[in-house]
């Protein structure tokens, strides 16, 4: 398969700042690795925590770095990228992914919701891990069944492992009054923070050596306009960084400087 100009230009072995790295790969910071640690910790204790960060920040890369480190035989995860399916959506995937087939009233596919959660946990031996991305876009009504669904066994013990994972907005909505039944069963709370400059270089510098380049490539007066412009979010500093060396492979050059940064920041501004 061919590559893109740029990427024959640098000499890469694989495009660099792709979606398409393996969890072993991945870049791991300080944020990083407590929000996975913090995920462990609500797996274990099948409790209910929230993931917040900005657009971009790498709240899935934690949840992906968390979810590979886990022992499939104990453990059954059932993501949920989208939470745009409705409150009876929620059962029937929750039903759908344990095996059954989801009945027809809402009132039944809960209690069959409720009653393959139990049956996993007690009879299978295995943790139902649930996590719900972009969790910020739940309704009121979605965010009120998944605080029935973790009060099936008299108030004692949730069925499941719960991860909500959405903006900063979440944790606001979840601190209104009338979501408290629901706040005061969350177990830890966690917000992933951008990088700063340092972490930034250290990011772009491992990307670039999974790429193949272990050599220094990007100046670090570019590395600054870079940081400056992504605000540390991994995701800006992908476009970014790509566009930078697409810039200096046009010009010919053979490392990234601040031109290179100064003129990609100006494309990915240009309205």
């Amino acid at each position: 398969m061919s590559r893109a100009p740029w990427v024959a230009h640098f000499g890469f072995t694989a495009t660099p700042f792709t979606k398409s790295i393996a969890a072993k790969d991945l870049y791991h910071r300080a944020a990083h690795d407590e929000a996975v640690a913090r995920i462990g910790f609500v797996i274990a204790e099948a409790s209910l925590g929230v993931i917040t960060g900005e657009v971009g920040v790498g709240k899935t890369v934690s949840i992906r770095a968390a979810v590979a480190g886990l022992d499939r035989l104990r453990h059954h995860v059932i993501y949920i990228p989208k939470p745009a399916i409705g409150t009876r959506g929620l059962y029937v995937t929750i039903v759908s992914a344990l095996g059954g087939r989801p009945r027809f009233s809402r009132a039944e596919v809960m209690a069959q919701a409720a009653e393959l959660l139990a049956a996993e946990e007690a009879e299978r031996h295995r943790r139902v891990v649930l996590l719900i991305d972009e969790s910020h876009l739940l309704s009121p009504a979605q965010l009120e069944e998944i605080r029935l669904l973790t009060n099936q066994d008299l108030d004692s013990k949730s069925p499941f492992a719960g991860i909500l994972i959405g903006q900063p907005t979440l944790s606001r909505q979840l601190r209104m009054g009338m979501f408290s039944a629901l706040d005061q069963r969350i177990g830890m709370r966690f917000g992933i923070p951008a990088m700063d400059l340092g972490e930034s270089a250290t990011y772009l510098a491992h990307h670039l050596g999974l790429a193949g380049r272990k050599d220094p490539l990007i100046a670090d007066d570019a590395v600054s306009r870079l940081h400056r412009f992504s605000g540390g979010i991994p995701r800006a500093l992908n476009n970014a960084a790509t566009a930078a060396l697409v810039a200096a492979a046009g010009a010919g050059k053979a490392l990234v400087d601040d031109a290179c940064a100064k003129a990609a920041v100006g494309e990915l501004t240009r309205e």
